[in-house]
């Protein structure tokens, strides 16, 4: 399996420890900045777009299989695949964001809890039906 990323976040979330845990949490505004390979694959997407965003979360701890859910110790030890951690085996963060706007390469939307140079594996869109935020 080999993956690569199509772009990376820009975003004024520069450390994992300043991330909040969701982008419902004062997750700020952001960027995805698609590679230049890839820029016509964003063609159609418009503001006001649902997006999913598919991540490598980079600083992840690869090895963990159980955490205290919100890393909260008073929380009992739960496999990591019962959890949103991004401390797993392949840590590939989903996001879901609106559009803000579109600039050149850019995609900016509305929040996103991931740090800056985060890969971006994907971006899909929301279809109507699909769960609710």
């Amino acid at each position: 399996m080999n993956l690569a990323p199509v772009g990376h976040i820009r975003s004024s979330l520069k450390e994992r420890k300043n991330a909040p845990r969701q982008a419902a949490e004062q997750a700020p505004a952001a960027a995805i900045e698609v590679l230049p390979a890839f820029s016509h694959a964003i063609e159609g997407l418009r503001p006001g777009d649902e997006i999913w965003i598919l991540t490598w979360l980079h600083e992840a701890d690869r090895d963990t299989l159980k955490v205290h859910p919100r890393s909260d110790p008073r929380n009992p030890l739960t496999g990591v695949f019962a959890t949103r951690s991004p401390d797993r085996p392949n840590p590939i963060g989903l996001h879901r964001a609106t559009i803000v706007k579109l600039e050149g390469a850019l995609v900016y939307v509305d929040a996103i809890e991931a740090i800056e140079s985060t890969p971006v594996l994907d971006i899909k869109p929301v279809l109507k039906g699909e769960c609710g935020r």
